[in-house]
């Protein structure tokens, strides 16, 4: 068996990063889920992690998940430490989120300078951001952000398949 590749899924709160790793992850979820102890939107939160797992070919990969609520920063770097890749979720239909998950990507590529895609979640709904929106707000390439509905499988795949692509073009550039 391969080592495993660690991956960082990140966003502020309610844009589906727990949903994701459920959704993709072949183990049961680690998740530390507790009740809000303040108006986030939503009754429970993430408040140090997430964690799944999968094999994809015989590659095992980890995916941790963060809290998305600032206080708890901290989770951020340490789970960041040792990854390969950062996809950040964002929910196209919240963009007063959009600051906080600027903040968020920011503070972790700084820290930690890795490959992140940023996938712009609830698509089906009638007013959201499209990824190509999204990308123009944060200031990249088009090519780093994707649509992405966390409760599908097939569009979850497809979201950690682009992530693989993008990790292994920045180990490209590093050779080169």
């Amino acid at each position: 068996m391969n080592s495993p590749v660690k991956l960082v899924i990140s966003g502020p709160v309610g844009a589906g990063k727990t949903t994701f790793i459920q959704t993709l992850s072949d183990s049961p979820v680690v998740s530390t889920d507790e009740e809000a102890s303040e108006d986030i939107g939503k009754a429970m939160t993430t408040v140090a992690l997430d964690f799944g797992t999968l094999n994809v070919e015989d590659y095992p990969i980890y995916l941790f998940g963060t809290p998305g609520q600032e206080r708890f920063d901290f989770m951020w770097e340490v789970l960041c430490e040792g990854a390969y890749g950062l996809i950040l979720l964002i929910a196209g239909d919240r963009p007063r989120d959009f600051p906080q998950a600027r903040r968020i990507l920011e503070f972790i590529t700084t820290q930690t300078p890795i490959p992140f895609l940023i996938a712009v979640t609830r698509q089906d709904m009638e007013q959201v951001w499209t990824p190509e929106e999204v990308s123009e707000y944060f200031g990249v390439d088009p090519s780093l952000a994707c649509g992405l509905d966390a409760r599908d499988q097939q569009s979850a795949y497809e979201t950690l398949f682009r992530m693989f692509e993008l990790i292994n073009a920045s180990a490209s550039e590093q050779v080169a």
